[in-house]
């Protein structure tokens, strides 16, 4: 069995790698290695940590996202890659019919459809509060303390794979190297990529829309994507992790000293912050600034290419520029 997904001419163009990771795949992956004992090496301490602090709301999570078969797609918006704030945003934006939709396949994939997502089919707004409530809490719990960590290496999976070009700037055995050496249940027959699984099989016609391929910490043994032939393609891919436990803190790597030389220590700081998505304030609250200096050096960051900042409501986000990403993963800028 396997995912035939199907490259026409207009598709190798818009094929691209992730600039960084997506914190709502990160989440939504770290609930299925919750409930797992997989990655010992990596993931015990992590686990034992979390699954005794979960609050009843991210504990409610669990149900949404089964560790086999299916969890519904509308839990990973193509918006999250900017942060876990702009990802709950859209998430909150999804359809009517996309959140009951999903939820009766997870239904029909025999995951437990609790009483209280009744109220998320419906879209509901007050449900879809608490929905983003709960995920903003699981994050702040389980990954924020991590999240270095987790871009560090996940960085370190890009930069092997070369820079985060385009696939139409490669020559086509480069493109096809790039392909192949994902992961061993990635098979690239040129112009078909296949997912070998047991949960997966069709085909997917990508009709020029191309594919983002997003390389994932607590992804674990194989590739997975979207069932939606609909939203944008993605294959989400396990990264080579470092043998060691997961615990907070920063990675032993030297990076952080080295960013703060270059930029000083409140800008390093809130660069750091940015790839986690947030507000103005919030920044402030995580360097321990007044929100009226950490707007001057946003700005400054910004001024070198290093953010861009789009307005939601009555709030300013800031998300990384590639630039940025490439600081902060140290990679050589070209």
């Amino acid at each position: 069995m396997g995912l035939r997904i199907h490259f026409g001419a207009d598709d190798f163009a818009r094929t691209r790698l992730a600039q960084s990771p997506d914190p709502m795949w990160e989440v939504l992956l770290s609930l299925h290695m919750l409930q797992t004992n997989d990655g010992p090496l990596v993931f015990d301490r992590w686990r034992r940590s979390v699954r005794g602090r979960l609050d009843p709301g991210a504990r409610r999570l669990l149900a949404l996202a089964p560790p086999v078969g299916y969890s519904p797609d509308f839990l990973t918006p193509a918006a999250g890659s900017g942060g876990i704030d702009l990802g709950i945003s859209a998430l909150l934006s999804t359809p009517r019919a996309r959140l009951r939709g999903d939820l009766t396949e997870l239904a029909l994939s025999g995951g437990r459809v609790a009483p209280w997502m009744r109220g998320i089919a419906d879209g509901d707004v007050e449900a879809l509060k608490g929905l983003g409530d709960a995920l903003r809490s699981y994050y702040r719990l389980a990954l924020a303390p991590h999240w270095s960590r987790v871009r560090t290496e996940v960085g370190a999976d890009l930069a092997a794979r070369g820079r985060s070009l385009p696939a139409a700037d490669l020559p086509a055995g480069a493109f096809d190297h790039l392909l192949r050496g994902l992961h061993p249940a990635l098979e690239w027959q040129r112009p078909v990529l296949i997912m070998h699984g047991p949960h997966v099989q069709g085909d997917l016609y990508l009709e020029g829309r191309g594919i983002l391929l997003l390389p994932s910490f607590f992804c674990w043994r194989a590739p997975t994507m979207l069932r939606s032939r609909d939203l944008p393609p993605v294959v989400v891919y396990p990264i080579e992790h470092s043998p060691v436990q997961l615990v907070p803190g920063r990675p032993p790597s030297g990076r952080g000293q080295g960013l703060e030389a270059l930029l000083g220590r409140t800008r390093a700081v809130l660069l750091e912050a940015v790839a986690e998505g947030g507000t103005t304030t919030e920044l402030a609250r995580t360097a321990d600034i007044a929100a009226a200096t950490a707007s001057h050096h946003v700005s400054v960051l910004r001024e070198a290419g290093l953010l861009v900042t789009r307005r939601v409501g009555g709030a300013a986000h800031h998300t990384l520029t590639p630039l940025g990403v490439q600081l902060l993963n140290g990679r050589r800028v070209a």
